[in-house]
């Protein structure tokens, strides 16, 4: 029996979209061995496939069938601290503990390289799975077949503190509000502010993050998903984040305060109590540089 962690992950940073994505520092943690059968379960309360469409065995057995192998059966734990359909990854997180958990029972025949792709290829884009895998913050292009991506690890004085509501949204649901075509000026808009978000991250240039989440391809329009969302931004900079966005395809906002900000959650968590926005949970965590683990138990 192995056990695999697995980073939550906040992907898209605001104009990022399906290009730019950060490991969290919370993770879902899956046992898993090779069986005779598939015996799937769930170590909490969470309710969860027992069968084999099971997304984590899903995931393994392609793997097996890449290489050759054939797959019986699995066991398999889940203990599932990513909240689903909330945009923190959870998906990609089974997607990836099913291809890691199943390289690793066959002896890794497969390379880092290698489950980067295959896990964009069951995805469909690479901007969870990537740093959820890899770690830290990754900016991926994703050509249909390999993904070309760059990790880089972050050592900031920055928190990442998701505001969840208790609601979900649905990733198909998400996208399908999204316009198919966008015009030259919004694309530039986009571009420069993607660009402006990682270097500003990575050189400490702060100030500038507020100015580089701001997007015209997505969040104008899920935001019409998601009651509050704009009323809980305004919040968040009220307090004093840096910048505040819609983590992957929502509904959870996800703002970049400084961790001198210690009473940021507590304040946040009153405001929204006060301003009559009940029920919603907020986190805060650091960005996890090492992506998934193996676990010998």
């Amino acid at each position: 029996m192995i056990k695999i962690q697995v980073p939550a992950t906040s992907a898209n940073l605001g104009a990022g979209f399906d290009a730019l994505g950060l490991a969290l520092g919370f993770y879902n943690y899956v046992e898993m061995e090779e069986s005779d059968r598939v015996d799937i379960s769930s170590a909490d309360d969470m309710v969860i496939p027992t069968d084999e469409k099971n997304l984590i065995y899903v995931s393994a057995k392609d793997l097996f069938d890449i290489c050759g192998k054939k797959l019986n059966g699995l066991k398999i734990v889940q203990k599932n601290n990513v909240p689903m359909a909330r945009g923190l990854g959870s998906s990609s997180a089974c997607i990836v503990a099913g291809l890691a958990g199943a390289n690793h029972i066959l002896g890794n025949p497969l390379t880092q390289d290698d489950l980067v792709d295959l896990a964009a290829q069951i995805e469909g884009h690479p901007d969870n799975t990537a740093p959820a895998l890899l770690g830290g913050i990754v900016t991926a292009v994703f050509d249909g077949r390999k993904v070309h991506w760059v990790k880089q690890e972050v050592y900031t004085k920055l928190k990442f503190v998701a505001i969840i509501p208790d609601f979900e949204l649905k990733t198909e649901k998400a996208r399908e509000c999204i316009p198919k075509e966008v015009s030259h000026k919004d694309a530039v808009y986009n571009l420069s502010r993607a660009a402006l978000f990682s270097a500003s991250l990575l050189t400490g240039k702060f100030e500038n993050l507020r100015t580089a989440v701001h997007d015209k391809l997505h969040q104008p329009y899920r935001m019409e998903l998601i009651p509050h969302c704009r009323e809980v931004f305004d919040i968040a900079y009220t307090h004093g984040a840096y910048g505040a966005y819609i983590s992957g395809a929502g509904p959870t906002i996800m703002a970049i305060v400084d961790e001198e900000n210690t009473y940021f959650a507590g304040k946040m968590r009153f405001s929204l109590e006060n301003a009559g926005i009940k029920h919603w949970q907020v986190h805060e965590f650091m960005i996890d540089n090492d992506g998934t683990k193996i676990i010998e138990k």
